[in-house]
């Protein structure tokens, strides 16, 4: 099988503090897991969220339309259902309720199975001044490496 499949969210570590991170099967139609396989998905929008009867789906996920399907076709952002074991669910559930922390996507790739998967992060969301000492987090490394080049050459 293919396993060079790895769509990321990249946003994803900038925008919220990850807490806990879980691996997801994806309830899907034939025509969405062929276009997965061709890297034909974004997760960069998309959030996770629960219904009533306590099932966690993903929703604004975008799974292209399969060029070689039919006409009965996938519609590209419905919610798509997660699979997870009953107590990761009530775990999250207990942790998106109580602290008001989000569910988000960080990787959709394919198994040595062959099956979809989507590794989901309990998150919290930075603040602006977070966001900021990222940043400067970011460039205080990059500033050290390139001294660290410059005094290995000499």
């Amino acid at each position: 099988m293919n396993s060079k499949v790895n769509i990321v969210n990249r946003k994803a570590k900038f925008n919220y503090e990850l807490l806990s991170k879980y691996v997801a099967g994806i309830v899907l139609t034939g025509s969405e897991i062929k276009s997965i396989r061709q890297n034909k998905a974004s997760i960069s929008e998309s959030f996770c969220k629960f219904d009533d009867k306590g099932e966690l789906y993903v929703l604004n996920m975008n799974i292209e339309k399969y060029s070689f399907s039919n006409t009965k076709d996938h519609s590209p952002r419905k919610q798509r259902k997660l699979l997870l074991n009953k107590n990761e669910l009530k775990k999250l559930l207990k942790e998106t309720i109580n602290s008001g922390n989000a569910i988000i996507p960080l990787k959709l790739f394919i198994n040595e199975r062959g099956l979809a998967k989507i590794e989901i992060s309990l998150a919290k969301g930075k603040k602006l001044y977070d966001k900021r000492e990222t940043i400067k987090d970011r460039d205080n490394k990059k500033d050290l490496d390139r001294l660290k080049k410059i005094k290995n050459q000499k």
